[in-house]
């Protein structure tokens, strides 16, 4: 029970902190707060769905489709819609209000579109649901396809970040969007750039969330809350950080639910979200200001 419990917690974080690397990331270096941020996962979720069950595509290879349109997708709604509200923001403050409203405006829109094209009932398909032995407990193949596809995602985004020229150009406009240009660093290319990868993150999330989870058209806002929930933990705009709390949020709800009650997992976690801001207001990898 306790390993199941252990594997279970531990894939379920692994989907929460895929899906919040996103949001964290367009944060962080974009200073855009996208609140249609579910309804892109929601949307790569029926895309999977429709190349499995259509075309019979499985899922993994379905990623080969789902992030560079993903990737796509962010990169457009970026120059569309979010360049104009950057260049006109005054300041950064401003800038927040009107992506959230903007957001806000797009979230209705994905999801009404999704609504025409799927309807409002709960949509899945079996992919690899078999039981597989790992430590003397059964878990899901699909299961553990999801968290090995997360880790690999989400290290490869840290390295990527960390170790490349290209990364710290980006965490540089995180760190000081107002200093980068003084080193030759484009800020609304970099801005632009960090959107549409969040664009290909979130399409991978939604993949990796429709192997083993019902979905339907209006549960973004779950996914939303919940990743906004793992990045404030961690501490906006770390990568690390959202990976960390998302494991950890994974682990504590599963273990809630197993062992105490499962009408008791979201008042845990915000038990423990509230417990991380009285502690380190600014997350648990975050920097107070000073």
């Amino acid at each position: 029970m306790l390993v199941t419990a252990l594997l279970s917690g531990l894939v379920l974080g692994g989907t929460y902190a895929l899906v919040a690397m996103r949001l964290t990331l367009q944060y962080g270096i974009a200073r855009i707060m996208n609140l249609a941020y579910g309804e892109t996962i929601i949307a790569a979720a029926f895309l999977a769905y429709v190349l499995f069950n259509g075309l019979g595509i499985n899922p993994v290879l379905g990623l080969l489709a789902a992030v560079p349109l993903g990737f796509v997708f962010g990169y457009l709604i970026y120059g569309l819609m979010m360049r104009p509200l950057v260049r006109r923001a005054k300041n950064r403050e401003t800038l927040e209000i009107d992506s959230i409203l903007a957001t806000f405006g797009l979230l209705f829109v994905i999801q009404g579109v999704m609504l025409v094209l799927f309807g409002s009932n709960y949509t899945s398909y079996s992919y690899l649901n078999i039981g597989v032995s790992v430590f003397g407990a059964t878990i899901a193949a699909n299961r553990l396809i999801a968290f090995a596809l997360a880790i690999v995602l989400g290290s490869g985004l840290y390295l990527l970040l960390t170790r490349t020229l290209w990364g710290t150009a980006l965490r540089a406009v995180a760190v000081s969007p107002t200093s980068a240009p003084l080193v030759g660093i484009d800020v609304e290319r970099a801005a632009r750039t960090a959107f549409a990868i969040g664009g290909a993150l979130a399409a991978a999330g939604g993949v990796v969330i429709s192997m083993y989870q019902t979905f339907t058209a209006t549960a973004g806002v779950v996914f939303t809350m919940k990743a906004l929930i793992v990045i404030i933990m961690g501490g906006v705009g770390n990568i690390l950080g959202a990976l960390f709390s998302g494991l950890l949020l994974g682990l504590v709800e599963t273990f809630v639910a197993t062992y105490v009650d499962p009408g008791l997992t979201l008042a845990a976690t915000y038990l423990i979200f509230l417990a991380i801001l009285l502690w380190r207001p600014a997350g648990l990898f975050g920097r107070s200001a000073r």
